[in-house]
């Protein structure tokens, strides 16, 4: 499991406070780590109670701490945490995938009695035991990115409409290619997981085919990762060197998918496609490496969320439903049909 980032205020702990700090001593043993923790248990220094929301506590647990867009999501929550003036504990699990490891991330912070806990789960129902568990003791659990199966699961949902994105990079792939017949490599991410079905399904949607169609030579599986892309592309591409059009789940399976291609020689040949839309992404789409990413907005989902957690615990209303944070295509090849944004766009409000 990965490391903690704690962000707090000088405020008042609650009893409920006070007895988790068991809980966070065998944290530690299963490699939690804990910092900044500057708080005291007493009244304001300046004579009266210190405000609700400085008795906040709040959990963030990511599907890794490499991957960027989580890295990003973390910063965003440690930075807005300090503004609002709640407690973070961020923790997340060793790989995409993990599902095991973002469970006991989940019974810590239940163990520790936060009162909110933001979830992007590594699989749509790996985590659903755990989130009931949570629920059941009046925490309010919100998914960030990921929609969980059942989506009820948990009290909302603050992401992209992955389908949406899908469909998106599908229909700019295939409007490149013109009247070319396409021949489609899918590079997909983790099986059983919503976003990675969503963007799947949107791409094929998007790109006006469906599931098993002749025109898709090759899929593979790359957890996301850049190693697993390249080394997946450079295994399709010897079966089928044909190919002109690549989905990739995300911009590190794209980075990797490039490099393969490069390497071979055929990037005149072949349009890659993908969503995210960090920066290095954009930059990626400005220096040629593939023709458009699906920018969405990882700061808008965690702050969402965040602000959802706090209004319920300070006694508004739990949050509820699913809330879309957006999407747009960025390209500095714009297609007819297809609203976008350029590079210049991106690169000053990648994940913003």
């Amino acid at each position: 499991m990965s490391s903690t980032w704690r962000t707090s205020t000088p405020a008042r702990r609650t009893i409920r406070r006070r007895t988790a700090a068991a809980a966070a001593i065998a944290a530690l043993a299963l490699g939690v780590s804990a910092c900044g923790d500057s708080g005291d248990d007493g009244d304001d220094p300046a004579g009266g109670e210190t405000s609700a929301a400085e008795d906040i506590s709040i959990g963030l647990i990511t599907k890794t701490e490499t991957n960027p867009f989580f890295v990003t999501m973390r910063e965003v929550a440690s930075e807005y945490a300090e503004e609002r003036g709640v407690e973070l504990t961020a923790l997340a699990g060793e790989f995409d995938g993990d599902n095991e490891g973002q469970v006991q991330a989940m019974e810590n912070l239940i163990a520790q009695g936060v009162d909110g806990i933001m979830v992007t789960p590594n699989n749509s129902t790996g985590v659903l035991g755990a989130i009931e568990q949570a629920r059941a003791q009046g925490i309010v659990v919100v998914a960030l990115d990921t929609a969980t199966d059942p989506e009820d699961a948990v009290d909302a949902t603050f992401a992209t409409d992955n389908l949406e994105a899908g469909r998106l990079q599908g229909a700019y792939v295939r409007a490149v290619l013109g009247d070319a017949e396409p021949r489609l490599i899918m590079l997909d991410g983790t099986a059983g997981g919503t976003v990675d079905t969503f963007r799947h399904d949107g791409f094929l949607e998007g790109f006006g085919i469906e599931e098993g169609d002749p025109a898709i030579v090759g899929m593979e599986n790359t957890q996301g990762d850049q190693n697993t892309a390249q080394t997946a592309m450079e295994n399709l591409l010897q079966r089928s060197p044909d190919v002109n059009a690549v989905y990739t789940i995300n911009e590190p399976a794209a980075r990797g998918a490039y490099a393969a291609i490069d390497a071979a020689g055929l990037t005149d040949q072949i349009t890659i496609g993908s969503i995210d839309g960090g920066c290095q992404g954009v930059q990626d789409v400005a220096d040629g490496r593939y023709a458009a990413t699906v920018m969405q907005f990882p700061a808008e989902m965690v702050r969402q969320g965040m602000d959802a957690i706090i209004e319920a615990a300070e006694g508004g209303d739990a949050p509820s439903g699913f809330v879309d944070t957006g999407s747009v295509v960025i390209t500095d090849e714009p297609v007819e049909g297809i609203e976008s944004q350029d590079t210049a766009w991106g690169l000053e409000n990648c994940w913003g």
